[in-house]
């Protein structure tokens, strides 16, 4: 099987994302990176859902740790009994879909096939450990290719020599956009928000597009009215968490006011990734609230008063009226029409 990882900064590569061998997970520990690389190894599928609530790996990095977490359950569960095994298995999925609230539906859609995979495994006298990873890893692969079509649309917006805005980390297709724009000898400026509280724009995104060959720079997330203005920027783009079917989408808490923004300077937005189909509307978007002590200090050290509190949800909503595009591997669609991307067949994603 060829892999579709090649040709991308080393955050990207499989290995480097989240990975099952003998027992255990390895997943990169991306609240260090760069400035450390450090994994966090796991050795029962409760440290991967920990691990991906505890943001070692976020973004789409825990569609890969949910996966590698089930072939981890699966070896948990290789002296069970098949009905016991496969009862252990259903728990897991459960219990690594739910890490995260807000992308619970996604993870769910990974762990509930690595169940069908096992009990299709155990049917042909199979390993279901080796199944299930090999079915990540084919998830992977398609997740990539999927991608990677998009970012061919998202790179025709740019401009030669354009400027282009960022916010979080948007892992898959932040690689794709400049390994397409690589390809194409396309020469893209970055700016990246930094995306506090844990800074996924400046250590994440700007690692990737800088390791890539790109122009990368990064400001703090109360300067984007300033860059907007006085730096020529071409277009803002980020991935989304949740894209529901009305046209509303959930992304990193601070996507919604650099949105309006745009919409005041006339630069258009565009949101890539593939509608939540089982999300109607905005209604069933939930937005998870983490500790507010994340907010209160950084790398350790505390910078408020004691007593002083904080605030952490970690996304918001953007309405339709404020995305110029959601940019699908199908082409580029009007948030007021996704219901146009079930038209034609929709093709396995997760």
């Amino acid at each position: 099987m060829q892999r579709e990882d090649y040709n991308l900064a080393f955050l990207l590569r499989y290995e480097n994302v989240a990975w099952y061998e003998n027992g255990k997970v390895r997943i990169l520990d991306r609240r260090v990176y760069p400035y450390k690389i450090e994994f966090v190894e796991c050795t029962n599928y409760m440290q991967v859902s920990e691990a991906i609530r505890d943001m070692v790996t976020q973004s789409a990095g825990p569609y890969t740790a949910v996966g590698m977490g089930m072939a981890l359950a699966a070896y948990e569960a290789k002296h069970l009994k098949r009905e016991d095994k496969l009862a252990f298995l259903n728990e897991a999925a459960d219990k690594l879909a739910h890490s995260r609230p807000t992308t619970a539906n996604r993870y769910g859609q990974i762990t509930m096939k690595c169940v069908e995979k096992a009990e299709e495994a155990l049917s042909l006298g199979l390993d279901p450990v080796q199944c299930i990873f090999e079915l990540t890893i084919e998830s992977l692969n398609r997740r990539y290719h999927t991608m990677e079509k998009a970012a061919r649309y998202l790179v025709e917006q740019i401009p030669e020599n354009g400027v282009v805005l960022t916010q979080c980390f948007g892992e898959t297709i932040i690689g794709m956009m400049c390994r397409i724009a690589n390809e194409q000898h396309k020469s893209i400026r970055f700016y990246h928000a930094e995306t506090r509280p844990y800074l996924q724009g400046a250590r994440l995104t700007a690692s990737v597009c800088h390791e890539m060959g790109f122009d990368s720079t990064v400001i703090s997330d109360n300067m984007i009215a300033y860059v907007l203005e006085k730096k020529d920027v071409d277009l803002f783009t980020s991935a989304a968490d949740t894209i529901a079917m009305d046209g509303h989408i959930a992304n990193k808490i601070g996507t919604f006011q650099i949105a309006i923004l745009c919409k005041y300077f006339g630069i258009p937005y565009f949101v890539t990734g593939i509608p939540d189909i089982d999300k109607s509307s905005v209604k069933d978007i939930m937005i998870e609230e983490r500790d507010a002590e994340m907010v209160l200090s950084m790398n350790g050290l505390k910078h408020t008063m004691e007593g002083v509190k904080g605030l952490y949800p970690s996304f918001d909503i953007t309405p339709p009226h404020l995305i110029s595009g959601i940019i699908t591997d199908k082409g580029i669609f009007s948030p007021y029409d996704l219901h146009s991307y079930t038209k034609t067949a929709v093709e396995a994603f997760y």
